[in-house]
């Protein structure tokens, strides 16, 4: 089996990986950044981010698992003390695959540039250069609203427990294939009205956002920030690939939600 592991490099993080490599070769499995079957990401969720956009075109032929060293994540939930562990069931094979829904983002221009899509792991969120953004907002083909406030921010379920919660919306199960509206300070008076609460779109939905005043926008892709100009349209639906993780064990869903946000130390009584 071929793999290749991502480190936050920080020292610890550094450590772990120079481990768990030294560990996987004796196993005879091979180092290969260019295709491997297995990614290891050893910092955080941030770092498996950077790990999926790494290999973004390959999907389908790659499964990422996560060790964290800083604050349990959503994506990285091995612990540095775990790590003789972990690679004990890599190198017999003992995981199952489970797949996560992906955002896929598509801005398409007024000039004759070729449209730009991306994949996104956690979230896509649109802000205007200038105070406030307003955009015209499609669901399918039907005009639903104009949208005047700070901003938008579309989530994959995944990524509902991101930005998404920060800004009021619900955390989605990653089994269900959904994305997430949400708004960002909305204007809302007795001249200007949107919806006000998050919208939870299925996977045979999509939605497309018109620029109403200035056609330039920032986009964000995950963590990353670009500027687009001379924007006829921004779409947005759930993609059809799917992400991949390497599961050795069970970690319900809920449960991590409730470490990371309640409190880990509760008792169950």
């Amino acid at each position: 089996m071929k793999f290749y592991i991502i480190s936050r490099s920080d020292d610890l993080s550094n450590r772990l990986m120079e481990e768990a490599r030294e560990y996987l070769e004796d196993f005879g499995m091979e180092w290969n950044e260019e295709s491997p079957q297995i990614v290891l990401s050893i910092g955080g969720d941030g770092t498996l981010l950077h790990a999926f956009h790494k290999y973004s075109d390959r999907l389908d032929a790659v499964a990422f698992v996560g060790i964290h060293t800083g604050h349990l994540g959503f994506y990285a939930d091995w612990k540095p003390i775990e790590i003789e562990k972990l690679v004990l069931a890599i190198a017999k094979k003992e995981f199952e695959v489970i797949e996560y829904p992906l955002l896929e983002v598509t801005v398409h221009y007024r000039s004759d540039q070729e449209s730009s899509t991306y994949l996104a792991l956690n979230e896509s969120t649109v802000k205007s250069p200038d105070v406030t953004l307003v955009m015209d907002v499609f669901l399918n083909d039907s005009h639903f609203e104009r949208f005047r406030g700070d901003g938008l921010c579309m989530s994959t379920p995944s990524g509902s427990t991101a930005y998404n919660k920060a800004l009021g919306g619900a955390i989605i199960h990653p089994s269900l294939p959904a994305m997430q509206l949400t708004e960002m300070a909305s204007i809302n008076n007795r001249v200007f009205r949107t919806v006000g609460s998050p919208l939870v779109l299925p996977s045979h939905h999509r939605c497309t956002l018109l620029p109403v005043k200035a056609p330039d926008f920032m986009v964000t892709i995950d963590h990353f920030q670009l500027l687009h100009k001379d924007v006829e349209s921004i779409e947005y639906r759930v993609a059809k690939e799917k992400v991949r993780f390497a599961r050795f064990r069970a970690f319900p869903f809920w449960r991590r939600v409730h470490d990371s946000f309640i409190d880990s130390e509760l008792s169950e009584d």
